[in-house]
């Protein structure tokens, strides 16, 4: 299948080594299992004789299926002062594989000198030797040629002699690395199309790191020159500046160059596998990541708005369904009549352009954000305000004040926080107080204790995130601690996320209104869902 280009992922064992990255073994069987539903040909495990989460990996993954993905393990070709057959580290990876080893061995005559400390003779005999033996072990076997480019470029004679004696031992695959990530696009180029002529038989495959920022752009190059394995990480996790990333390089080899890596149907999961491991490894989303990212699609300026209203490939390269992302209308105050229409649009709602709601919101939204609001995040607070113009928000309560009191006493550990909250519900008063930790959870604490008896629904949602940011003043004499803060409330229930804000120089008071908001937008999400459902 000249058309036919196999993935390898590597991201629970190279992703791995980022700083910032800790998988448990319970944290990769998930993600393996997730990218063998993406279709990933070769899942890349770990180095089962290196640690002891590896270890358990490779013991627990025979107790799983896989329709699409093969499980490899990593190792090292055996010790200078050993064979493959007394080197138990090296044996171990053999026997823990499932069917697939990825060996690394040395072709940069520097590292052979300088860390096997060995000649460069006998770094050749130990290519031979470990691949042989695993071959008889094994069903396939890929040699990782470490510091390959490098190696070439610094002695290529023997950079070529490596591989030649790895392909000779039985390798199935010879995967160039370019592993200090330096190499600039033309050198991979060169030094391909170099290895092609001299081994125009040879499988080739392609691993490179993002030290220069060209992991993408090296690995879709070995891509053009006819290379069919490929070996990344999801979202480009991986030790120093990361490895080639998957994210990127499979969009960019199936939708522009036209040929296949995933099985049919399966790159609209794209997105949602590139979330799920950065859940996983406790990392937030990079949003401007190309095709994956929450910004991918985004558009704030008016112009760009109006555009894609009318044809979408205006400011956009590719449909963002192709990836299972979507496109996304910034509200700022560079928005437009045209970002309003469309956020509307996808509310439900059939604005125009020249309706004066739409003049009466973009006015709003300036103003808003002139002091702090930030509506390209706060997306339930634009709603909000989107409704209460239209004339179609319910006022469920009416606040009739509220107190917060933090006290802090010698003989207590803990600072004690009260919050009193007064409201009127149809006719009704209610006056509760309630403790928390801290003001804010006082007083969601008590606006709660007030309003469930008239609204139940609000037992399942929760406070899953809160943000302050302290902004830079226009006035000078509001700096410091005088400065006007924004915060940020992300809320939750069962079936939804969102987030909205509050701005004032008086923390408590920005923190009310973002709370105010929150609660607020449940009751309306949740009468506007049974209404929907009535019909």
């Amino acid at each position: 299948m000249a058309d036919k280009v196999f993935i390898y992922d590597t991201t629970l064992r190279d992703g791995a080594q980022a700083v910032e990255v800790n998988f448990s073994t319970e944290d990769k069987i998930r993600v393996a299992k997730k990218l063998d539903e993406l279709g990933i040909d070769y899942i890349e495990g770990g180095w089962p004789s290196s640690n002891p989460t590896d270890e358990n990996f490779f013991k627990e993954i025979k107790n799983y299926e896989f329709n699409y993905s093969k499980i490899a393990a990593f190792g090292s070709t055996h010790h200078p002062k050993s064979s493959p057959e007394n080197d138990k580290a090296f044996k171990r990876v053999i026997q823990m594989s499932p069917g697939v080893v990825t060996l690394v061995g040395k072709t940069w005559d520097i590292h052979v000198k300088e860390a096997l400390k060995t000649d460069l003779n006998h770094n050749l005999e130990i290519i031979y030797d470990s691949i042989r033996y695993a071959k008889k072990k094994v069903k396939e076997v890929f040699f990782d040629a470490e510091h390959f480019f490098d190696g070439f470029k610094e002695n290529k004679e023997y950079a070529l002699s490596c591989i030649k004696m790895a392909w000779e031992a039985g390798a199935d695959c010879i995967v160039l690395c370019d592993t200090n990530g330096g190499c600039l696009t033309w050198e991979i180029k060169e030094i391909i199309e170099e290895v092609k002529k001299q081994f125009p038989d040879y499988k080739l495959g392609i691993h490179v790191h993002n030290d220069a920022e060209l992991a993408v752009a090296n690995t879709l190059m070995a891509v053009q020159l006819g290379v069919r394995h490929v070996q990344g990480t999801i979202n480009g996790y991986g030790e120093r500046c990361g490895n080639a990333n998957l994210c990127s390089i499979i969009p960019n080899i199936e939708l522009k160059m036209g040929l296949k890596c995933l099985p049919q149907g399966k790159l609209k999961d794209l997105t949602g596998v590139s979330r799920f491991v950065a859940e996983t490894a406790n990392l937030t989303p990079f949003k401007r990541q190309p095709y994956v990212g929450e910004s991918a699609f985004a558009h704030k300026g008016g112009i760009h708005v109006s555009a894609i209203l009318f044809n979408p490939r205006t400011y956009e390269h590719i449909s963002p369904e192709l990836v299972g992302n979507s496109n996304k209308v910034i509200l700022s105050d560079l928005a437009g009549k045209s970002n309003i229409v469309f956020k509307a649009k996808n509310l439900g709602l059939n604005l125009k352009k020249d309706d004066p709601v739409v003049l009466e919101l973009i006015q709003k939204i300036k103003e808003l954000e002139s002091i702090g609001y930030e509506f390209s995040v706060a997306e339930a607070s634009f709603e909000l305000l989107l409704y209460k113009t239209l004339g179609k928000l319910k006022k469920y309560y009416e606040l009739i004040g509220f107190r917060v009191l933090d006290a802090v006493q010698h003989e207590i550990p803990e600072p004690i926080t009260e919050a009193t909250v007064m409201i009127k519900v149809g006719g009704q008063i209610s006056h509760t107080a309630a403790t928390g930790k801290g003001p804010v959870n006082a007083l969601d604490n008590a606006l709660r204790k007030s309003l469930e008896k008239f609204y139940p629904n609000l037992t399942n949602m929760k406070l899953i995130d809160f943000k302050v940011r302290v902004l830079a003043p226009k006035d000078p004499e509001f700096a410091g601690t005088a400065s006007v803060v924004r915060v940020l409330i992300e809320s939750a229930d069962s079936k939804d996320r969102w987030i909205t804000a509050g701005v004032s120089y008086n923390i408590i008071e920005a923190s009310w209104k973002a709370l105010e908001e929150a609660v607020i937008y449940k009751l309306f999400k949740d009468e506007r869902e049974q209404l929907n459902g009535a019909r």
